[in-house]
């Protein structure tokens, strides 16, 4: 890498703690999905994945609104005078982000209406509209509504003895509008229905009844609708129109409170259904009193009030992708790869005792990650077992092979984290199911979510105990797996392995810190270290050397790094950041960030590694790590950031950085205003994520 100029006497003093220098986090993560959601008008893609990218939009804003949406509410409650980084106050967040959400799900429904629905139609899957159906086909309805759904359905007439119904968070509803009395001579003029959220929301017309073609499909809802009125005998229901509210759903542990983690995690998950109203969504053709009734029954404000153009729960119907077998309207199936010296040999502690191996998901399996934590469990020699888990599959092989190695006697202790984000029920699951089988299962530290990706092995080699290690990025789960981009990493060096150990023992005891030979660890050293190797990167360039730094995480929002990379940008250094979502450093400021590039890479697979790369004077400096550029996974979290050293490895890791960094139809380039612009080919086209599918192909 050539040399800069020496820039020793930089640039007048800029004040970095300007607010105008920053861009807000909740914009930011609209914007990324205002990015998920252009794939789905992307004709370069499978129509089915394209309609799979509009409803994960969907799902994505479902979760915004419970988790950040909610936040900002509470904020606006309880301080309304805290300003986020780029000075805007809770209310002022909130009427900016109303405005930017309800662009966005305007555009959601344009999407389904004028390109999915007809782009679908042509390939004979249709979505059959009450006015459309046939004789047959309102036959069928009537029969399935009557078989299938009336026993279930239990409205409720709204009066002095039946008061408005506690609505489930993101369930189909209905509000009716009805006239004339019942047989007790009451009427008030309304009634809900809550829709079971067992049913499916897309009913697939069979063709041998209905006499139509092979993937015809009709919503619930409008099953519902044609059928309302047998609900209420005697009445003339004069309106019907669905909607869906959504709640705060983040759980508030009291750490300071907390006796039993356990049953303080489980009081809390009863109570995430009827959290705070932060969303309604309502049929658009419902009339203005109507909507108005329910905004004030449910207290919410005119922009969190969303009148929309078909289905309320659009992200369901996500369900056609798997009804629907056409793969020629799908991604072609990818087969992984595993690494010839996993291959090869049969016994991974001896491959793994030779050198570190290093996987890349899922252009490489998981199943290495599986097969030796099924090792372990086999194998006499081995002694203990030590993992963590934030997030993993219910039927997880892992799981498996844990339990076997308990009751085959060995030591075997789990670090479950109770509080990951719409997991702790299952996480609360898991724990009892490993209990059950005398596994040591822990919960980390009251306060700090135990987010690390570690697994250790001890095994007894002659006389003396050797450790094996796997360390990722991302969670273990062999699901995700297929679909996240991660890297994991297997050795049996030995410092790494004293290091991981040191770390479950934190986990697991009490204790003082002690201090680490290779691993960055939050919340005691991971921040720092990343400090300190920013600022010898700004030292290399005041002093005219090569200085260079390229990270790539899913988030950048803390405050002291994005000023760290601002002052190295203004001294000379060369900033790449390959950030899929929030990001809240701007760059491309005169004067702050003229040497910072921003890129979110959006494609068949979700962007998850984590890595930091630091030029450091030519001898370059590679990690791999848990952790994104976030106040929680510095300061509030376990995290593990672990150096990849081996030099083929590390050259590896620069040559797919390489490759995001040389994309030019899949990235998305960030403004100096907070906007993104998707990189245009001006030769050949170059898709990271088809060159690495094509690099680690089976051959």
């Amino acid at each position: 890498m050539t040399e800069t100029k020496d820039n020793s006497d930089v640039i007048e003093e800029v004040s970095l703690d300007n607010p105008a220098l920053y861009y807000n986090r909740e914009l930011s993560l609209l914007e990324f999905n205002d990015r998920v959601l252009a794939q789905a008008k992307d004709e370069n893609i499978p129509l089915l994945e394209r309609l799979n990218y509009l409803c994960i939009s969907c799902s994505n804003l479902d979760e915004f609104y419970e988790v950040r949406v909610a936040s900002v509410i509470q904020m606006a409650e309880m301080d309304p005078h805290v300003t986020a980084c780029d000075g805007l106050n809770a209310e002022e967040q909130l009427k900016v982000i109303g405005v930017k959400a309800h662009k966005l799900v305007s555009e959601q429904y344009r999407v389904l209406h004028d390109l999915m629905i007809p782009q679908l139609a042509e390939e004979k899957i249709r979505f059959i509209r009450r006015g459309d159906w046939t004789d047959q086909q309102r036959q069928w309805v009537k029969k399935f509504f009557h078989e299938e759904l009336q026993p279930i359905l239990s409205p409720v007439g709204l009066d002095s003895a039946h008061p408005f119904p506690r609505i489930l968070n993101k369930s189909l509803n209905f509000i009716i509008s009805l006239t004339g009395k019942d047989a007790f001579g009451r009427n008030s003029g309304r009634a809900i229905l809550q829709a079971p959220r067992a049913l499916p929301r897309i009913i697939r017309l069979p063709k041998e009844e209905t006499g139509g073609g092979e993937y015809d499909f009709v919503f619930l809802s409008s099953i519902i609708h044609s059928c309302v009125d047998e609900l209420f005998n005697g009445m003339t229901v004069k309106n019907c129109h669905q909607f869906r509210v959504t709640r705060n759903s983040d759980l508030y542990v009291d750490d300071d409170a907390i006796d039993d983690l356990l049953n303080a995690v489980e009081g809390e998950l009863a109570m995430r259904n009827y959290g705070d109203e932060v969303r309604m969504e309502i049929d658009s053709k419902c009339s203005e009193e109507t909507v108005n009734f329910l905004a004030a029954r449910f207290g919410i404000t005119d922009d969190q009030v969303f009148l929309v153009n078909g289905p309320v729960n659009l992200s369901r119907v996500q369900e056609i992708v798997g009804l629907v077998d056409r793969p020629d309207l799908k991604f072609i199936p990818y087969k992984a790869s595993i690494p010839a010296q996993l291959s090869r040999n049969k016994n991974y502690f001896a491959a793994i005792k030779k050198q570190d191996i290093l996987l890349h998901h899922p252009y490489e399996s998981f199943a290495p990650v599986v097969e030796f934590v099924r090792q372990a469990a086999v194998d006499p020699d081995i002694l203990a077992i030590k993992q963590t888990l934030y997030r993993t599959s219910s039927d997880s092989p892992i799981i498996n092979a844990l339990l076997k190695a308990a009751r085959a006697g060995k030591e075997v202790t789990v670090v479950i984290e109770l509080r990951a984000r719409f997991d702790e029920k299952a996480n609360i699951t898991l724990a009892a199911k490993l209990q059950d089988a005398a596994v040591n299962v822990v919960y980390g530290v009251v306060g700090y979510k135990t987010h690390a990706k570690m697994c250790l092995v001890v095994r007894k080699e002659g006389k003396k105990f050797k450790d094996y290690v796997h360390l990722g990025t991302g969670n273990y789960h062999p699901k995700t797996a297929q679909f996240y981009t991660d890297y994991g990493l297997f050795s049996s060096n030995k410092e790494l392995g004293e290091d991981v150990r040191k770390v479950f023992v934190q986990l697991t005891s009490l204790g003082k810190v002690t201090k680490l030979n290779k691993l960055l660890q939050s919340p005691f050293t991971l921040h720092k270290g990343l400090m300190a190797k920013v600022e010898r990167e700004i030292e290399f360039a005041k002093k005219g050397k090569a200085a260079k730094i390229i990270f790539k995480v899913n988030s950048v929002v803390e405050g002291k790094l994005m000023q760290a990379l601002y002052r190295a940008s203004q001294a000379g250094v060369e900033v790449k950041l390959i950030v899929r979502g929030i990001c809240s450093l701007r760059p491309g400021i005169k004067g702050v960030s003229e040497n910072i590039e921003v890129r979110s890479i959006i494609g068949r697979f979700l962007e998850h590694t984590r890595v930091y790369v630091f030029e450091n004077g030519g001898n370059q400096e590679v990690y791999a790590a848990s952790a994104d550029m976030m106040s929680r996974n510095m300061f509030r979290r376990v995290e593990a950031a672990f150096p990849i050293e081996n030099k083929q490895l590390k050259a590896r890791v620069l040559s797919d950085l390489d490759c995001y960094l040389k994309d030019n139809s899949q990235a998305w380039i960030m403004q100096s205003d907070g906007s993104y612009v998707q990189s245009v080919p001006e030769g050949d086209v170059f898709r990271v994520q088809n060159e690495l599918m094509e690099q680690y192909a089976v051959k």
